[in-house]
């Protein structure tokens, strides 16, 4: 005999389960659907955003040393990306101080289970040197160490601009000696770190006729020419600064004796009464210098008294150099040969 347990409205109740279960699958579906191409949308937008910003994503099993990279930092090395990755190689493209840096943080981040941001030099597998952006975080199982992740990012061209920015504020753009705003920082820091021996400031005699008769930029020439050559002839100062317009100083160190400081000022003038070529002119400029011993005073006071003795030099017919003394025992201040 047939089964006539399973009544009609156990049917039509388990038809109404089917569908509600189809329907509910269905919607699921269609749900991991929309997922699906959000989670695509928004990969394909990662993916856009980390080639734009040169940004990519690294991680490295602990202890097992095992690299996994998303493909920009494959880039960032200049490695095919299905390359296989060995830690012992690519810590190579470290420079020696990048390499003792990063493994310093990355030692003390698994130790105290925390993370870093370094900014470190590569040369890359194709030659370039690189500097790149990485941030770590570690992560952990019970307390223990599994893996370190994180990000690399490529911040060559900011390293090269904030260089240049620190450059310009350090460094004169014309000669490239040191600017005015570095020379008064190490002036105003004369004690502290090295001591100072003396400063000489010099002024360059004939620039204002050169530069009326011949245009400025002869006369921008000339500048050049002059840092060059003071450049060249005080390879033992502390600071070779340009502090105005055909005004230089330089700042020595107190191992000079006063002898060796008159001798390197005689130097100075020799070199720049030299002819100097330009343009087909062959044109003569001369230095007149005011010298100021450190401990005849404050560090503060070392530019005023070498400013005093280049007037004194300037006075005494220029080509010639005067070093400030005080007078004992009195108010005004003198400058003598």
């Amino acid at each position: 005999m047939p089964d006539t347990s399973y009544s009609a409205s156990e049917r039509r109740r388990d038809a109404a389960t089917i569908a509600r279960l189809k329907t509910e699958l269905a919607a699921q579906a269609a749900l991991i659907a929309r997922q699906e191409v959000s989670l695509a949308h928004s990969r394909k937008i990662f993916d856009r955003a980390s080639v734009a910003a040169r940004i990519g994503v690294w991680e490295c099993s602990l202890p097992g040393e095992q690299l996994h990279w998303t493909e920009m930092v494959y880039d960032l090395f200049d490695l095919p990306r299905d390359s296989v990755l060995d830690r012992s190689e690519i810590i190579k493209c470290y420079p020696a101080e990048s390499r003792k840096a990063l493994d310093s943080l990355r030692s003390r981040a698994i130790a105290e289970r925390s993370g870093f941001t370094l900014d470190a030099e590569i040369t890359t597998f194709a030659g370039r040197g690189r500097w790149i952006r990485i941030t770590a975080t570690v992560e952990c199982e019970a307390g223990v160490p599994v893996r370190i992740f994180g990000m690399k990012q490529d911040i060559t061209e900011e390293k090269i601009l904030s260089d240049r920015m620190r450059y310009l504020a350090e460094f004169d753009a014309m000669t490239g000696l040191a600017n005015r705003g570095r020379f008064q920082a190490r002036l105003a820091h004369a004690d502290e770190g090295r001591p100072l021996g003396a400063l000489l400031l010099i002024d360059l005699d004939g620039f204002k006729t050169v530069n009326d008769t011949f245009g400025h930029v002869v006369g921008d020439e000339c500048l050049k020419a002059a840092a060059e050559r003071l450049a060249g002839g005080c390879g033992e100062a502390d600071l070779v600064a340009r502090v105005g317009g055909d005004e230089f100083a330089v700042l020595v160190g107190a191992h000079l004796d006063r002898a060796a400081v008159s001798d390197l000022a005689r130097g100075i003038i020799e070199a720049m009464g030299k002819p100097v070529a330009i343009r087909g002119q062959s044109l003569r400029l001369g230095a007149s210098i005011g010298i100021a011993f450190a401990g005849t005073g404050a560090s503060c006071d070392l530019f005023m008294q070498a400013d005093t003795a280049l007037y004194a030099a300037k006075a005494a017919g220029r080509n010639t150099f005067r070093i400030f003394k005080a007078e004992a025992g009195a108010k005004g201040r003198s400058a003598a040969a």
